[in-house]
This record gives structure tokens, C-alpha cells and sequence, in this order.
């Protein structure tokens, strides 16, 4: 993606089922938790550069000795600091006492049997250290101390804050992030108060009745309490200090989560080769975790999935993750984003006219070098049988010179365009950034013949299309390419993310700024003022009867004709080269992921009833001039009742 978008988080979550003696002696060190957990975040680092966190729970801590540990920075390098400062804390004690699980387990912090670990990106504008995961709900009963991890957006946080209100709660932040919190605090602290009152009637006291409470607590009980009313898309992680431990994901299976264990650990993490990596795992040891689904480690040890919330009829994991977010190391996000690349093979073989000859094939940027290794075997399989019906046409009326000279055609391919990294911090100030931009790639001089080859660069996908216009289309031009073809490996991006990806506002969209001016141009305005109107018109409605209008936006263009507009748009004057676009088409996205069919950035079409109130304020925030606040919704409590 060659336009910077901030997306998604990661989770990681490892609970030892063995005491740390065992550890100890198996592989040399009872920190085995914590280096697994250092492990799974850092191949999770593409999924959160803004801030990391970790938090921890130790089992049988004494009275008097914390039980729960958290550790949060912020930046790129947050992973390394969180990591750095919890050894810090190891430097006050002597190698003889490190080297004693005894003493560690009693008196070492972070020497602990549950880790969970958090990768962060802001997707709706609240930055800072106070945001970042895992959140903490310290209480002096262990068993109402919880701390919280997420990948996750949710559309409906005004009803949410409004439930915990009614509730006569006062939260102190209206991010979902804390919203969920509070929501699964609160219920816990039920559930806890449930144990208490029932253990106390059957005579039990003191730390009895806590333990019996510990053993008692119903996880999957207080997560349907409180998660009936969610909307949006969640991987959702918790470790409650008395010992026990879940993950959650969403009923729509928009977000993803995996899980794995044996007698030893029980894993969680985002995506499932990291889990692969970091234990020495073949994918089929791996499950993912299905919609609805909560995974329970309780403080014995005792593992069990739970259907928390029906699974929906129509699921929609999210296709993003597969195109672009997660990492192509995945045995099946390999194969799917090659195959991405082949479908777009016929489009791309339109654009080009055919000539294989004086085209030259790359890609820009380097997630998109799957999709482009797949669109150069389709290529190839095309090319190969070309020149097969040549031969069978032609048959014995071809020499041995002329059968060698078609055998040896071969589809061009070069690494046309390098990217130069130590550029990318410095040219976020100043007054020349534009300028500076156009140096982010180097070109490979030479590897197009001047005014005579095509070029085309295949992108996983065009979002802003900012860095097309602002830098790269500038530096192709410099090879002095007849045309330069750009090739999405996604379709067109027309609407908001709204579940956990930062691609909020209508008007960073290309394919909507094309559709406005070609209804501008085309003497249409009125469908966008329309769809102003009736947007307007539903904006107090429930979620659930709001419709999604701004689909009206797209409905009287060719997905061709946004195409080419789009194309236009990003040629400058200083451009000498024709500028092409070519995008996925939805249906052969669904081609390349069956298993994946979430596709409402694309198409509009939301899986909950939240994303269609989503996209009807960010249109009307941007025909109000309102895009800085585009999940800000109009909430009055002075009035409650």
C-alpha cells in the first residue's frame, strides 16, 4: 500500500500450564513466558507501530505482593522499551536469586504464569500513552482486577456509554476502548458480587470464600452479559487477576484470532503464522477462533471454547486482512494473494493492448510483491499459450530459427523501483515536502527502453492515491515509459472502515473524489445534494433503520469510467507518460478469498447495523467541511432519564 494507513492491532496472549520450575529446567530459563511473548509481538510489529503494551498475572502471590503487572510506551520502538524496562526490574536482585525459581516466583515481578501482549494503531484519532492496551481495572480482589487487550472498532459507543450511565456508572472516557472496559468490569464485578452473596449464605469466609469465588467465576457468563449489545468488529483479550484468561471474537468474524495449545502453553495471537514461528508449529496445529467464540483458560489450567454470541448467518471476516494487513507468511494468504495478482491477468492484458513485447512488469510497494509474482505466473501461462498456438498454427512452415525466436520471448519483468526508507521521517516537515516526496523510490535506470515499453506496477491497493500523484507517478516518469499502468490488487475503495482501520473520511478516498467530479462534470450535482438531503434525514434514526446512500454517489458510473477519471486525477501536468488505472473487481476478490467475503470498503455493503450510520456521517461531515471528526456523534446527557 503505497499510501500510509494506520490499521488494525495485534494481540498475543500465553498462559504456562506448568509451574516456572518446570520451565526452568526444560529450557534453561523460567522467563520461557516472557521471551515467547517478546517473540510473538515482534512478528505481529506490522499490525501496530504506534504504541505496545504488556500486562501479566502471577498465580499465588502472597498478601502484600502485587499479582498483576502492566508495562505500556509509545512510538515505534515501544516493543523494545516495554521489554527493556521489565528487565530493568530484574537488575535490583542477585544471579543466585534469578537463578532460584523459590524466590522468583515470591518476590521477581513479571515472574508470572499469564502474559498478554498488545500491538497498537490509532484508527479514530486518540493518541497517547492513556490509549494504549492493555487497559487495567485494578481492585484488591484479585478476582475484580482485569486487564484488556483489542483489535477492535465499535460503531455504537454512544449506546454503550448511554447503558453504562443508566446503569449509574460515570466512565470517564468515551473511546470504545474504555467503554468496553468498564462494560466487562462491570459485569465482573457482578458476577463476583453473585459468588460472594451465594458462598456467604453456605457459612464460608475470608480467603475461602475468595478462593471459592475464583473457582466459581462464570467467564463466559459475563462476556454474553456484556457483549449483547456490541457492534462493530473485535478480537478481544482478558486476564483477570485471579488467573484466569479469554479471548473473543466477534459474531461476524470480521476481526481474526488463533489459538493453540498443548500440556504446556495455551496460545493467542492475531494471525496465525506467528504462533507457527514462535513455537515450531505445522498450521494444521493451529485452530482459529470462530465467530462468536471465546476461548477460557480458567486458573487451573482447565481449557474450553464457548459460543458466546450466536455465530451470524452471513459471516465477513474482514478481505483487507488477507490483501494487505496480515503477513504473507501465512501458508493460505500466500497462495490467496498470488492468486489476487493472476485474476487480474485479462484487465491488465486490455491495458497493454497485448504487447508483451515493449511492456515491462514490477511492483511498488514491497507487501505487493506476492500479488505481483502471481499476476507474473498468469502472465506467463497467457504468454506461453500464445506462443503455443503460434507454433500450432503455423506448423511446418516455421524454420528452427523461427520456433527458437517464438520459444524465447519472455514476459519482461524488473525491480523498476527501490525504496529509499532513511528519506520517509525527514520529509514529514517542511515546506518541500512535495518536492522531497519524489525521492522516497529510486528508479533502476535502464530498465526500460525509452519512449518505446510500457510500464506496469502492480500495488496491493490505492487508497488516498496521494503518494501516486505527490511522488511515484513522477519518479516512473523519469524512465520516459509510452504508458504507465497502474494495477490495484484490491478494487476500488469507496467507503469507510469503520472496524478497526483507518479509513474514516469520505473524502481521502480517490474513487470518491473521482465519482464527485464526474457527477460535477456530467451536470449530476444533484444526486450528491440528494443523498446530502436523505442522509441528513436519517441521521437521529435508529442504526438499524438506516440505509446506506451514498452507494447513489457511485450508482450512475462504470467501475471503467471512476477508473479512468481516477487516472486523470493523479496526472500531473509535469507527467509526460499515459496514465492507466486497472483495479480488482469485487468478484474475483471473492475468487482469490472465498473464505473471506468482507467487503464493505468496497462495496458498501456494512455486516452490522453501525457501519450504515458510519458512512451516512461521514458523508454528511464531509459535505459539512466536518472530516476531522468522523465517529463523532451527537450525544446530549444533561437529560437523562
Amino acid at each position: 500500500m503505497t499510501d500510509i494507513i494506520n490499521h488494525e492491532c495485534g494481540i498475543a496472549v500465553i498462559r504456562l500450564l506448568k509451574p516456572l520450575e518446570y520451565y526452568h529446567h526444560k529450557y534453561g530459563t523460567w522467563q520461557y513466558g516472557l521471551e515467547k511473548l517478546y517473540l510473538l509481538m515482534e512478528k505481529q510489529h506490522n499490525r501496530g507501530q504506534e504504541g505496545a503494551g504488556l500486562g501479566a498475572v502471577k498465580l499465588e502471590a502472597a498478601p502484600g505482593n502485587e499479582f498483576i503487572f502492566r508495562e505500556r510506551a509509545v512510538g515505534s520502538d515501544a516493543i523494545t522499551r516495554i521489554f527493556s524496562n521489565v528487565h530493568t526490574t530484574f537488575q535490583r536482585f542477585t544471579p543466585e536469586q534469578l537463578n532460584n525459581t523459590r524466590f522468583v516466583k515470591s518476590s521477581v515481578p513479571y515472574a508470572a504464569e499469564l502474559f498478554m501482549g498488545h500491538l497498537r494503531y490509532s484508527t479514530t484519532g486518540k493518541t497517547g500513552l492513556t490509549y494504549v492496551h492493555p487497559l487495567l481495572r485494578r481492585n484488591n480482589w484479585a478476582s475484580r482486577s482485569l486487564a484488556l487487550a483489542g483489535n477492535f472498532n465499535m460503531t455504537n459507543v454512544d449506546e454503550l456509554f448511554r447503558q453504562l450511565l443508566e446503569e449509574g456508572q460515570h466512565p470517564r472516557d468515551f473511546a470504545d476502548t474504555f467503554v468496553m472496559l468498564e462494560s466487562l468490569g462491570h459485569y465482573l464485578d457482578r458476577e463476583v458480587q453473585y459468588q460472594y452473596d451465594n458462598l456467604e449464605k453456605e457459612g464460608l469466609c475470608g480467603q475461602e470464600i475468595s478462593h471459592k469465588i475464583e473457582e466459581r467465576l462464570d467467564i463466559p457468563f459475563l462476556l454474553r452479559r456484556a457483549s449483547k449489545n456490541w457492534d462493530g468488529g473485535y478480537a478481544l483479550c482478558g486476564l483477570i487477576g485471579s488467573g484466569d484468561a479469554f479471548a473473543f471474537r466477534d459474531p461476524w468474524g470480521i476481526r481474526t484470532a488463533f489459538y493453540y495449545h498443548d500440556d504446556e502453553v495455551a496460545v493467542v495471537a492475531s494471525e496465525r503464522p506467528v504462533i507457527q514461528t514462535a513455537f515450531n508449529l505445522k498450521k494444521d496445529d493451529i485452530h482459529e477462533l470462530q465467530p462468536g467464540e471465546a476461548l477460557v483458560v480458567k486458573r487451573s489450567g482447565k481449557i474450553s471454547l464457548h459460543q458466546i454470541l450466536e455465530k451470524k448467518e452471513k459471516i465477513t471476516p474482514c478481505s483487507f486482512e488477507r490483501i494487505y494487513f496480515s503477513r504473507g507468511s501465512d501458508y493460505d494468504i500466500y497462495r490467496e494473494r498470488k492468486k489476487l495478482g493472476e485474476l487480474l491477468v485479462p484487465k491488465i492484458i486490455e491495458a497493454i493492448d497485448d504487447d508483451f513485447e515493449n511492456t515491462v512488469f514490477s511492483f511498488i510497494p514491497n507487501t505487493a510483491e506476492v500479488a505481483y509474482f502471481g499476476m507474473l505466473q498468469g502472465l506467463e501461462d497467457y504468454f506461453n499459450h500464445k506462443k503455443a498456438v503460434t507454433i500450432l498454427e503455423k506448423g511446418a512452415s516455421l524454420t528452427r530459427k523461427e520456433v527458437d525466436e517464438i520459444l524465447s520471448k519472455r514476459v519482461r519483468s524488473e525491480k523498476v523501483a527501490i525504496k529509499d526508507i532513511k528519506l520517509r521521517t525527514f520529509i514529514e516537515q517542511g515546506k518541500t515536502r512535495n518536492d522531497l516526496a519524489a525521492h522516497v523510490y529510486d528508479v533502476t535506470y535502464g530498465s526500460l527502453r525509452r519512449g518505446k515499453d510500457n510500464l506496469v506496477i502492480i500495488d496491493d491497493s490505492v487508497v488516498r492515491g496521494t503518494t501516486l500523484r505527490q511522488s511515484i507517478l513522477k519518479i516512473l516518469d523519469r524512465l520516459d515509459p509510452k504508458q504507465i499502468v497502474i494495477v490495484s490488487s484490491s478494487p476500488q475503495i469507496r467507503y469507510p472502515d469503520c472496524y478497526g482501520t483507518d479509513m474514516s473520511r469520505m473524502g481521502e478516498f480517490i474513487a470518491f473524489r473521482a465519482a464527485i467530479e464526474l457527477l460535477k462534470e456530467q451536470g449530476m450535482k444533484q444526486v450528491i445534494d440528494e443523498t446530502y438531503k436523505k442522509s441528513v434525514a436519517q441521521r437521529h434514526k435508529r442504526k438499524e433503520e438506516i440505509v446506506n446512500y451514498v452507494k447513489n454517489i457511485y450508482a450512475p458510473f462504470s467501475e471503467e469510467e471512476i477508473s479512468n477519471k481516477i487516472a486523470r486525477m493523479l496526472t500531473s501536468n509535469s507527467i509526460n507518460a499515459k496514465v492507466t488505472m486497472v483495479f480488482q473487481s469485487i468478484e474475483d476478490l471473492h475468487k482469490a478469498c472465498p473464505n473471506h467475503p468482507g467487503d464493505w470498503y468496497f462495496s458498501g455493503n456494512y455486516p452490522t447495523p453501525g457501519g450504515n450510520r458510519i458512512v451516512n456521517n461521514a458523508f454528511i461531515n464531509w459535505m459539512e467541511g466536518m472530516e476531522n471528526k468522523p465517529y463523532q456523534f451527537s450525544l446530549d446527557f444533561s437529560n437523562n432519564e
